[in-house]
């Protein structure tokens, strides 16, 4: 607590104000201005995509110069100041290149989500109305075969003419820059089909909420960022992309989420920071601990204990023995080099929170939203609390509770710098996110505590109230399984146990592991249904005995295919009861 006491972030603007900004914040291209100034040679972007899966880097000034040329060949091709200019792909250097290209030029960027259908991705462009959309190598092809109302152009060089980086104006083009309370991203939260919600975030929105997430963390330009999940997702654009060049730190590129190619770039890329979300945390967990029980039920029981002295020591003398303690284990895992893992997106079940920091890795949690830029929440690394989500920034924003019930739950309400400016062209959509007084509504459900930890217990549209008038989170319930390598997916839901008292209780939906079968020595296929049902009954109750009565599961349904997931790996709770 003493480091986060003294540490300033906002002072290494200090020789930068009034000269190359003037705002209360700077923008987004004066802040890599600044960080250019600052760092003209430190790495910048970094990709595997070199001959051979080899590594690539280019450095700030490089980097710059990408930046500078596309955004004058963009305000020469008919990209005024405001006008937008969408993006789509896989992660990359192109694609931050187009994103701050757009922004220096005066424009708007609206990031759209690589893995929907080329129709999905219609209607959010619609809506959008770009001058220009940039697209990967697939949606390209797609949309080459469209008739579109804006120029469309490439990501990939295998398309040289329309490849971002082949685009140079033929003169010198006037640009107005933006300034910091103008809106810099619109960001698509939901609505693929139907009237989609356009969240518009300002650079100020972004700037002041990169800054306050270094007043619960002190991270650095000598760290390695890797953006393993979507670019388009606001998580990973504040967190990890804009995080990353407003201290000069290195941004190493993943494009997939095969399990080699994640290793090949944890160990190559030397990553340091690394953000993610519960899925893929509990997947590196799971496999940790898989490799520590194949060494018999003695070298596990010693590791295990161990890993409780070493959480025991790191909580009481806030020093971290566990990153020596299990060095080789933490090699093999190509974690050792990670210093501060961060999981957004949702909560992480605390057992698994807790597995982290015993094994020497420092792990936290953070909360937020896409309309709050999104992060509200760290857990400090010197100070953290497994129950929680976070700290909360009270030295930028507020955070309160409205109506909170007997427990002190209730809705989690804000305000500060960081809260959207609204949903594009919706002014009514936007109104019923306030309150009367100015507060926005998060729609999550949740506590503080005295020290302004922020304790989640789910969302307002989600929660359940039983028979007996207690409040039941699915969430919560569904947190307890994410260790449990029976269970791939398992949402839980209200069903109406008995029609003539209404009587609500709760299933759960569960969609089985492909480890579970291999288990059973079967297949999906060939499985016997009363088997699995059992099987997964089993796993069921054993959770059950560690839940109040009012939260226990009494009906299992299993499914037959998974639910479908955002490319943030939670499940979309549009299903049917």
């Amino acid at each position: 607590m003493d480091n986060l006491k003294k540490h300033k972030p906002l002072a290494v603007l200090d020789d930068f104000r009034g000269k190359t900004f003037t705002g209360e914040y700077p923008t987004l291209p004066e802040l890599f201005e600044i960080t250019l100034k600052r760092f003209p040679d430190r790495k910048c972007y970094t990709d595997f995509d070199g001959p051979d899966g080899s590594k690539h880097t280019i450095t700030y000034t490089e980097a710059y110069e990408k930046i500078i040329t596309l955004s004058k060949w963009l305000a020469e091709n008919g990209v005024a100041h405001g006008d937008r200019v969408a993006v789509t792909g896989k992660n990359g250097p192109e694609w931050a290149i187009v994103y701050l290209a757009t922004l220096f030029a005066g424009g708007i960027i609206c990031p759209i989500d690589y893995a929907l259908k080329i129709e999905e991705q219609e209607n959010l462009l619609s809506v959008a109305e770009p001058k220009i959309l940039f697209a990967d190598e697939e949606k390209f092809v797609q949309y080459e075969k469209k008739s579109t109302p804006y120029k469309l152009y490439s990501l990939n060089p295998k398309f040289p003419e329309k490849y971002a980086y082949n685009l140079k104006a033929e003169g010198e083009p006037e640009i107005q820059r933006p300034t910091e309370n103008e809106t810099a991203a619109i960001l698509f939260t939901s609505g693929t089909t139907g009237n989609p919600k356009g969240v518009m975030l300002s650079h100020k929105n972004f700037v002041s909420d990169a800054f306050a997430a270094q007043t619960q963390m002190i991270v650095r330009e000598t760290d390695i960022f890797y953006a393993l999940l979507p670019l388009h997702h606001a998580y990973t654009m504040l967190a990890v992309f804009i995080e990353a060049f407003c201290l000069g730190a290195e941004l190493v590129f993943g494009k997939s989420m095969v399990v080699s190619r994640i290793m090949k770039e944890l160990k190559e890329g030397e990553i340091t920071m690394l953000m993610g979300v519960p899925m893929l945390f509990n997947k590196f967990m799971q496999g940790i601990m898989k490799g520590i029980r194949e060494k018999g039920i003695i070298v596990y029981g010693l590791i295990r204990f161990l890993m409780g002295v070493s959480y025991c020591i790191k909580k009481v003398f806030r020093v971290n023995p566990g990153k020596a303690m299990f060095k080789s284990i933490l090699k093999k895992a190509n974690l050792y080099t990670v210093r501060i893992a961060i999981c957004g997106g949702g909560p992480l079940a605390k057992s698994v929170f807790k597995l982290y920091n015993e094994m020497g890795i420092n792990f936290v949690q953070g909360y937020g939203l896409t309309e709050t830029s999104p992060i509200l929440t760290l857990n400090p690394l010197e100070h953290f609390k497994i129950e929680s989500v976070g700290r909360y920034f009270s030295t930028v924003m507020q955070m309160k509770i409205l109506n909170p019930d007997s427990e002190g739950v209730g809705e989690i309400v804000v305000k500060g710098p960081m809260v959207m400016q609204g949903y594009y062209k919706m002014p009514e959509e936007t109104a019923k996110m306030y309150t009367e007084d100015g507060w926005f509504k998060t729609g999550d459900l949740g506590w503080i505590d005295k020290e302004n930890y922020l304790m989640l217990s789910g969302r307002v549209k989600n929660m359940i109230v039983t028979e007996g008038g207690k409040n039941v989170y699915p969430e919560e319930i569904e947190d307890m399984f994410q260790l449990q390598t029976d269970i791939q997916q398992i949402t839980v839901q209200g069903y109406i146990a008995n029609e003539a008292k209404k009587q609500e209780e709760l299933e759960a939906l569960v969609y089985p592991s492909d480890d579970f079968f291999a288990r059973l020595k079967c297949t999906r296929e060939t499985a016997d249904k009363t088997l699995v049902e059992a099987e997964i009954k089993k796993d069921v109750e054993d959770v059950n005995k560690n839940l109040l009565p009012y939260q226990r599961i009494t009906r299992v349904t299993i499914l037959e295919k998974p639910l479908e997931m955002t490319t943030t790996l939670k499940v979309k709770r549009n299903y049917k009861k």
